[in-house]
């Protein structure tokens, strides 16, 4: 980076409790060279702020109630050419990953990574660099080696879960607690209980064992 100039970073996650912990860590590790110019918590918000804001870098939450990740680099991608959008999801599922990049973002991280992590990743994407978690580069280099025009596998049943009831399903699976996912994905252990009996339901399992050997069978976990 050239000069005393910071790169500018704008937060988009629904929750802002973790909006608020991203701004702090980064204030913390990276002070002298990043800088949060601003916060969004939905698609509508993202859009509008990064229009208004114009930063550098934007920390792009995957999944959001009113649309995700993909739908703001739709929105904005074309029209703000020079902004670099780096995910940072819950998520470490092969198509949210493949998804958000193949919309136009520059790399994909998860929430385990820590703060100063988290900052180095800012700085790479702005500088050009590709960046994703450890593992989750396999699942792009495994999408863009595909044959030109091959259709992406179907799955039908794996296709009636939303975002978010795969998200729970895929911690499930890792031997998660109820209040432990509820914790990871800042939701209520109510809210646990009934994305998981959905899930139940779609798929017409009968107990999280059947769920998580389901998850693994579809290589969710």
């Amino acid at each position: 980076m050239s000069g005393d100039r910071r790169i500018r970073v704008y937060l988009v996650d629904d929750h802002a409790l973790f909006r608020r912990g991203v701004r702090a860590e980064l204030e913390t590790v990276a002070a002298d060279d990043l800088e949060v110019v601003g916060e969004a918590g939905s698609v509508a918000e993202a859009v509008a702020g990064a229009r208004h804001y114009r930063p550098d870098v934007v920390l792009l939450d995957v999944h959001m109630p009113d649309g995700g990740g993909a739908e703001v680099l739709r929105r904005v991608r074309t029209e703000l050419s020079g902004l670099v959008f780096l995910a940072l999801s819950v998520s470490d599922a092969a198509e949210d990953v493949i998804a958000v990049i193949r919309a136009g973002a520059r790399g994909y991280v998860t929430k385990t990574i820590s703060g100063a992590e988290l900052a180095d990743a800012v700085r790479r994407v702005h500088d050009g660099d590709a960046v994703f978690s450890p593992r989750l580069a396999g699942f792009v280099l495994d999408a863009f080696s595909e044959r030109p025009g091959a259709a992406p596998p179907v799955d039908p049943e794996l296709d009636l879960l939303t975002p978010r009831e795969r998200d729970v399903l895929r911690l499930l699976a890792r031997g998660y607690a109820y209040k432990e996912i509820a914790a990871e994905l800042f939701i209520s252990v109510k809210t646990v209980e009934t994305h998981v009996s959905s899930v139940l339901r779609k798929t017409q399992l009968s107990n999280r064992h059947e769920l998580s050997r389901w998850a693994a069978d579809r290589r969710l976990v």
